[in-house]
């Protein structure tokens, strides 16, 4: 388990320094986009990524890697957005965009130890594959969720989803570095 919270830190030091940058370039413009516009978003990346898996042929330069990067900071900006609401014009500075990141990273990887700790870490038994189709079911489940307006009967809300897709990515990427597929 120590091994997988250290490789867990590596692998969100590389999404929060790539978010960091992109909020000097760009700024919070992200905090316009309605949950649903993020949901698209992650699964376009989480689609490419299983098309890339199934396809030999690829004609766009980009790996499995920056896609999975991409699906864990949507889903941070996602979870920033379930707490703070949707904005009309960009309203966080890099500093409190970092600060909410880091927050809302603490209590998913709170999850995944939890959860680490009663599956007794079976994902790393586990395909890239897999952890691909399980986010692409969870942005189904997600999509069912927002078309019926948040309300659900029995099932956890959006925010478990989108967390367990950030803890999915990650363990792909550990797998990607370690030479898994």
């Amino acid at each position: 388990m120590q091994d997988t919270s250290k490789q867990y830190d590596a692998v969100i030091d590389t999404c929060k320094s790539l978010f960091i940058k992109k909020m000097s370039d760009y700024g919070s413009a992200w905090r316009i986009l309605r949950l649903p516009s993020l949901t698209d978003q992650i699964f376009i990346k989480a689609q490419r990524i299983r098309g890339l898996q199934q396809n030999a042929v690829r004609k766009v330069d980009e790996g499995e890697v920056s896609e999975f990067i991409g699906i864990i900071n949507y889903c941070v900006m996602a979870l920033i957005q379930l707490e703070k609401g949707v904005v009309e014009q960009p309203d966080l500075s890099t500093e409190k965009a970092t600060e909410l990141y880091t927050e809302q990273v603490a209590i998913t990887k709170k999850l995944m130890e939890d959860k680490n700790h009663d599956y007794g870490e079976a994902w790393r038994d586990m395909r890239v594959s897999s952890l691909t189709d399980l986010i692409l079911q969870k942005l189904l489940r997600v999509k069912q969720i927002e078309d019926n307006a948040g309300k659900t009967l029995v099932s956890e809300g959006i925010d478990a989803n989108y967390q367990d897709m950030i803890n999915y990515a990650i363990f792909a990427l550990i797998h990607l570095k370690e030479g898994k597929e």
